[in-house]
């Protein structure tokens, strides 16, 4: 048995797996950030309404999102890029909910539905790593296998 039918999140169709729907969370919320702000964040308790200083806030970070949602797709596509479009998405994710995390312990506990998302993103980023992880380990295997074949 090869290493990578025996490895849960080995192998690149699993990275795919994973990729899709990381990178595709990203684009849509990044689509919300960027074009219905006021709609997202109401959801949220939060009002944008006509702030223009606020909408352009946070509209910044959901332009980066939109291109790691990108990166993060690209890798589903190409298995060249793989292991870049994994370290994207962990770093994204796990940052986005690590910081959710600081934030939560520093000024406590905001909207339930933030609450979810913190969860969700650091499932998604420890996910995106152990596979980024497994995928690197099988690619050393690989590349030691030949070079002693």
């Amino acid at each position: 048995m090869k290493l990578k039918e025996k490895a849960v999140f080995g192998g690149l169709n699993t990275a795919r797996l994973i990729l899709l729907p990381s990178g595709l969370i990203a684009v849509v919320i990044a689509g919300a950030i960027l074009f219905a702000p006021e709609a997202l964040y109401a959801g949220y308790g939060i009002e944008v309404g006509d702030n223009t200083t606020l909408a352009n806030e946070l509209k910044a970070p959901g332009g980066m999102l939109l291109v790691a949602g990108l990166l993060m797709l690209a890798g589903v596509f190409r298995s060249d890029l793989a292991a870049l479009s994994l370290s994207t998405g962990a770093i994204v994710y796990l940052s986005y909910g690590l910081s959710r995390l600081t934030s939560i312990a520093i000024d406590g506990l905001p909207h339930s539905g933030l609450v979810g998302a913190t969860g969700l993103e650091l499932v998604i980023g420890a996910v995106c790593l152990v596979t980024l992880l497994q995928v690197r380990q099988d690619d050393t295997v690989r590349v030691r296998q030949e070079t002693t074949a």
